[in-house]
């Protein structure tokens, strides 16, 4: 059904259909591990299957013995190899579902009014935005993670607890250098700050700027592994970043710096 000819290819539908998933497979694929190390490990054994597959069909007995040795346990050394890269695919398409699912409930139950109304959203907004221009006039190095009701646990090192209210005054005090929290980050979720002195992952990333330092990589690593979001204050110059997925927007504005907490927040 739906069958042409290609010269002497028989083409269905089908056939399009399974070509068009495994071309947007390979493609998420890319994205997933390019800038990485895992990349350039991903190539390496995509060449080692390409020789794999030459000296089979060159009948060449010996190095063909040896290869396959490699081949034959390829999927287990995919999965050991690539386990962050594997376990980031799964927490995302597990998160999302879940994510999905309370939407749904909450716009059932019409949770969205127990979450905080306009006017507490608009002042932890603005209560966010004062003390990250407030610590960038003064350089006081910042990193705030906005979880998006994403479950961090098993990808961050836990910090201290604090399930505090949005303010100011303890962004700032968290942030000072005399402070035992200032190393780290902050998470932030549902107008709560939940944790202070989170040790967060670093990206791997090799096409990352040499100017970009420890935090700014935490920042980025954070949301390459998962579906938040962070803001990133620079001790050296008091620059104000912006970190999604794995890209790092510098130099913000503090118009554009609102625009991403009232998007987030």
């Amino acid at each position: 059904m739906l069958d042409f000819n290609i010269g002497f290819l028989k083409i269905s539908l089908w056939d399009i259909l399974d070509i068009g998933i495994v071309a947007y497979l390979m493609f998420q694929l890319y994205k997933l591990l390019k800038g990485s190390i895992a990349f350039n490990i991903f190539i390496g054994l995509l060449l080692l299957y390409v020789s794999w597959f030459v000296v089979n069909q060159l009948n060449m007995d010996l190095l063909s013995s040896i290869l396959d040795q490699f081949v034959k346990v390829g999927i287990i050394i995919l999965i050991i190899i690539f386990q962050p890269e594997v376990r980031r695919f799964l927490l995302l398409l597990g998160n999302t579902t879940l994510r999905q699912r309370s939407n749904f409930l909450d716009r059932i139950l019409d949770r969205n009014a127990m979450a905080g109304s306009q006017e507490e959203h608009q002042a932890a907004q603005e209560a966010i935005g004062q003390a990250i221009i407030r610590m960038s006039r003064r350089r006081v190095g910042a990193l705030l993670v906005f979880c998006r009701n994403f479950n961090l646990e098993g990808i961050v090192t836990s910090g201290v607890a604090l399930d505090a209210h949005i303010s100011q005054a303890l962004l700032e005090s968290v942030f000072a250098k005399e402070s035992p929290l200032h190393d780290g980050a902050v998470l932030i979720d549902n107008l709560k700050i939940l944790e202070a002195s989170v040790i967060l992952p670093v990206s791997e990333q090799t096409e990352l700027p040499k100017s970009v330092g420890l935090r700014h990589r935490a920042a980025i690593g954070i949301t390459e592994r998962t579906n938040v979001v962070s803001i990133v204050v620079s001790e050296e110059t008091g620059a104000i970043s912006f970190a999604k997925g794995d890209q790092l927007e510098r130099k913000l504005s503090e118009e554009r710096l609102m625009e991403i907490l009232r998007e987030y927040v």
